[in-house]
Order: C-alpha cells, then sequence, then structure tokens
C-alpha cells in the first residue's frame, strides 16, 4: 500500500468488564480498557464484491508493566491517523515505533485491510503456509485451593482440554505442590501440566518447586525468577529437572540473543501486544525457532480483535505447541462475537478473509 488520500485510519476508546479481577503491576484491574482501530480503504479497486471498502481492524489494549500508558496509546494513534494520509502505512509505523499497543492495532489493521483484499485467511497472509484448521490452546487455571484447583482443572479436561496451566507463585511452594499434585491426581497422567510463577520466587524457592514438579510430570515452569535473573533461570536450566524453563517477562528484558546466549530458556512466551504486533512476533517466532528454542503465543487479556490475531499468528507458525488463547472467558464484555470456537482443547482458525471478525465497529 503506497501514500494515498483513500486511506483513512480511525480509532475509538472501549471499555470491557472483567468477570472477575485481576492484580498486575501491583495493582488491581477490572476491566480492559483500550482502542478499537478500523483502517478503511475508500480506493477504487479495494471494494469487495458488494461495493463496500475493504476494511481493516486493529486492537490497542495497553496492559501496565508491558505497554506504553492508554494516554501515551491515544497520541500514538493520533500521530498515526495523521502520518497515514500523508506518508503512507510506512510512515505512520514509524510514528508507533516505540508505542507497542499502538503499533499492534495499526500493524495488525494493515495485515487485515491486505489479507482482506487478496481474500485469503490472515494466517496464510503472514505465513504463506498451508491450511490450518485448528491449534492447540491451553485452559488457565487460577490461584485456588488445593481441591479447588484440582476441581477447576478437572472441569477444563471434562470440556476437552489436554493442557492446563496453573498459576503459582501467589501462596507458599509447599501450598503450590500440594495444588499441583492434587490436580495431577485428579486429571491423570496423560494431561499435561504447566505453571507459571509470574517472577514470584527465589532462586531456592524455583529450584525446591522444580525438584517436585519433576516428579509429578510438569512440562513447562514459566517464569520462575524476576525478569532480570537471566543466569538464574538458566541455572535452574542447567539443573536438569525435566522440567523446561520458560521466559515471558524475560523477553522484554533481554531480547532473544541474550536469552539463548545464556542457555537461559527452552521455551519463549510471545504476546503480540507487549511485542508490538503480530507481525513483530512472526519474525520472532521465526528468529527462536532457528535457535532451537520453542515459541509459545498468548495475550495480554485482550478483546476478540487481538485475540483473534494472535490465533491467527500461532496458526502461522509451524509446529506451535498448546498456547494461551482461551481467555475470552475472562471478559465480561467484548467488543463483538467471537468467530474462534474452541473445541477439544483446540482453537478453531477462521478461514474466512482477513481476521475473520466482523461487528465489532458499532455506530
Amino acid at each position: 500500500m503506497t501514500p494515498n488520500d483513500d486511506l483513512e485510519l480511525e480509532y475509538r476508546p472501549f471499555s470491557l468488564d472483567l468477570a472477575e479481577p485481576f492484580e498486575t503491576a501491583g495493582e488491581t484491574i477490572d476491566s480492559r480498557d483500550g482502542f478499537l482501530v478500523r483502517l478503511v480503504d475508500e480506493g477504487s479497486d479495494a471494494s469487495d464484491a458488494g461495493g463496500e471498502p475493504a476494511v481493516g481492524y486493529g486492537e490497542a489494549t495497553p496492559l501496565p508493566g508491558w505497554t506504553e500508558s492508554r494516554e501515551d496509546c491515544e497520541q500514538a494513534l493520533e500521530r498515526a491517523r495523521k502520518a497515514i494520509r500523508t506518508g503512507g502505512p510506512s510512515e505512520a509505523l514509524e510514528t508507533v515505533d516505540r508505542q507497542v499497543a499502538a503499533r499492534h492495532a495499526l500493524s495488525l489493521a494493515l495485515a487485515d485491510l491486505q489479507a482482506t483484499r487478496d481474500s485469503t485467511p490472515l494466517y496464510r497472509y503472514l505465513g504463506q503456509g498451508p491450511m490450518v484448521g485448528r491449534v492447540p490452546v491451553n485452559a488457565t487455571i487460577g490461584d485456588g485451593s488445593p481441591a479447588e484447583t484440582a476441581s477447576e482443572a478437572r472441569e477444563a479436561v471434562d470440556r476437552g482440554f489436554d493442557c492446563c496451566k496453573l498459576k503459582v507463585g501467589l501462596r507458599s511452594v509447599e501450598e503450590d505442590i500440594e495444588r499441583v499434585r492434587r490436580v495431577r491426581d485428579s486429571v491423570g497422567e496423560t494431561t499435561e501440566l504447566r505453571a507459571d510463577a509470574n517472577e514470584a520466587w527465589t532462586y531456592e524457592e524455583a529450584e525446591s518447586a522444580l525438584e517436585a514438579f519433576g516428579e509429578l510430570g510438569v512440562s513447562i515452569l514459566e517464569q520462575p525468577l524476576p525478569a532480570g535473573a537471566l543466569e538464574g533461570h538458566a541455572d535452574l536450566r542447567a539443573g536438569d529437572h525435566g522440567v523446561s524453563i520458560a521466559l515471558d517477562e524475560g523477553l522484554l528484558e533481554h531480547g532473544v540473543d541474550s536469552i539463548c546466549e545464556a542457555d537461559a530458556a527452552d521455551v519463549v512466551v510471545l504476546k503480540p501486544m507487549a511485542l508490538g504486533g503480530i507481525d513483530v512476533a512472526r519474525k520472532v517466532a521465526a528468529w527462536l525457532t532457528e535457535l532451537d528454542v520453542t515459541p509459545l503465543v498468548t495475550t495480554t487479556i485482550d478483546g476478540v480483535v487481538a485475540r483473534t490475531g494472535a490465533v491467527h499468528l500461532a496458526a502461522a507458525i509451524p509446529d506451535v505447541p498448546a498456547c494461551g488463547l482461551a481467555t475470552g472467558e475472562l471478559l465480561a464484555t467484548d467488543l463483538g462475537r467471537d468467530p474462534v470456537l474452541l473445541e477439544k482443547g483446540s482453537a478453531v482458525v477462521p478461514q474466512a478473509k482477513g481476521l475473520g471478525v466482523q461487528g465489532v465497529w458499532k455506530s
């Protein structure tokens, strides 16, 4: 797409209530507040079969500690709105390069628009690969008591999930080990179990947890130490407990090269909103794969536009493991109908042109 007067960027604010509040960066969040972006191409060659202009959608949903503030995001989108009329997509992207949530929205809208014009699903536009019907997803299990955690995991397995990720780190290590043990007893040996500590532990606590988790068949422990502790994660990984070490917050702190040079991770978690777009995340995924590190896609509890974009991203990554994409139920309200069906532990990838999201831009 080249600079022209036919390309128009619009954005509007939204606020999505959460089903339950959650803690992050030292505060309680009750809603996810951001901006829905619409990119319209009024050009004579851009209309669809019905004569309507081609449209691409994007979403910017800032999250404290991960992205710019909501205010900075709005200012960035306003700069992009002006820049795209005079300099086209490249100039608009350059104006939001340091505001990752705003860049996510703009780059997603551009990709959705182009894939729509090409009449191809977004994941095929991203990866240029074969058709993909499903991507595996995990269930996320909250920080309940041992009995509550086991019951929630059992319910997830009964709904078809064969991978459960447990939130750990808010209780004592002993309590978390007991929670994992109860879950294992409840779901049996064939269900994959993961744990996410969100930087909560000291090295000694993480090592103690890993010894028990290895015996309980936990496959991945995500971010056991603070993001800055790269050598600590490398030492935990060298302990060979039979549990893969994943970095999430650590990716933004250190970058791919430093993580791989330190041998600090088996798995790296990609959050498109925090990385600045699914295009950036796709490149990082390919980079990680070349370095024999497994990429895994999750969201930052986003609305349906960004969430669907993350599903397309996962579908564009060959042999992707179960990803953290089944997060729509964490929202009490959403931007529109979810085009992604969750079935038997998988997300059914939309095969319509572009994102496949409809009815989100309400007048």
